[in-house]
């Protein structure tokens, strides 16, 4: 009786251990699809009807005339592994000055560059007592005749 249940307790721990290594995939943003897209016409297609279509963008350009960007990334985690991005997908939706489509394009994993982050810090040039220590500083010079309105 109790060889069984340790062989069972055995395998039972096994397949725990093999569920414990699976991958998982986990997916970020929203990037549309190639059905949604072939419903936008490039020359005709305002920034409303992209919104009423594909829906808002992940993000938009920095400009007035900025494109609209809709970005979607698969992670994989696996085991004990760093998680690792397996897809990116980028889709990049250009208008003109009156907000009409100009251009659709797509863009994978492939397409990207690694770009590095420079640490440096910005020193600011203030000289002598900071905010924080101006408004606290005044603090102990407020007359009391002045908040109650006397002479």
């Amino acid at each position: 009786m109790f060889g069984r249940l340790n062989r069972f307790m055995a395998v039972g721990i096994l397949l725990l251990g093999f569920a414990a290594c699976s991958e998982v995939f986990r997916y970020h943003g929203y990037a549309p699809t190639d059905a949604q897209l072939e419903e936008l016409v490039v020359g005709i297609d305002t920034r409303g009807s992209v919104e009423d279509i594909v829906g808002p963008p992940s993000s938009t350009g920095v400009m007035n005339d900025g494109g609209w960007y809709y970005i979607s990334t698969k992670i994989r985690h696996y085991a004990y592994q760093e998680a690792r991005v397996v897809d990116r997908e980028l889709v990049a939706i250009s208008f003109d000055s009156e907000d009409v489509i100009t251009n659709i394009e797509r863009f994978g994993l492939a397409d990207g560059r690694v770009i590095v982050l420079n640490r440096r810090v910005t020193e600011l040039p203030v000289k002598g007592p900071g905010v924080l220590s101006q408004i606290l500083g005044t603090l102990g010079n407020i007359d009391a005749g002045q908040i109650l309105g006397g002479n």
